[in-house]
């Protein structure tokens, strides 16, 4: 299996959600893969807001990263760059529909939904066993120099 993303552009990057080098954060793994960006994860006890059930806030952290690697691989594809701008979350509004369950494997599936060039809003979803349990649509920003993020991957 190719390197995601994140493994790929920003090995030494500590984000909570998606960075690699974080050792206690999330570690999402993103996969470009026909037009969308997908991830798999599985949560651990120590996600949960109840047993068998996870946070809305490790809800919200899942949704926002894994959108924000699809924004930065759709801008750097538009932008025919060679690697992803550094992009930040400007909004993104969670819709959380359904408990999701924290025993078994997570799918994230995110699609570009429309962009500028240096913007992208992103719609994603978050399914357990093929229901959708939360989604999102989030307006995601490459930084420019003077940004605290700026080149920080």
């Amino acid at each position: 299996m190719p390197a995601s993303l994140q493994d790929r552009y920003a090995p030494h990057h500590r984000c909570f959600g998606c960075g690699p080098s974080n050792e206690l954060g999330l570690q999402l793994k993103s996969y470009p893969e026909e037009g969308d960006v997908l991830c798999r994860w599985h949560p651990s006890p120590h996600h949960e807001a109840y047993p068998g059930m996870l946070n809305g806030g490790i809800v919200g952290t899942l949704l926002d990263c894994h959108s924000n690697w699809t924004a930065a691989w759709a801008l750097m594809n538009q932008r025919g760059l060679d690697a992803p701008p550094c992009t930040v979350t400007a909004d993104y509004h969670v819709k959380l529909q359904a408990p999701t369950p924290s025993d078994r494997e997570l799918l994230l599936r995110a699609t570009l939904a429309e962009s500028k060039s240096d913007r992208a809003i992103v719609e994603c979803t978050l399914a357990a066993d093929g229901k959708v349990t939360a989604s999102c649509r989030g307006t995601f920003v490459a930084v420019r120099e003077g940004h605290p993020a700026y080149q920080r991957w």
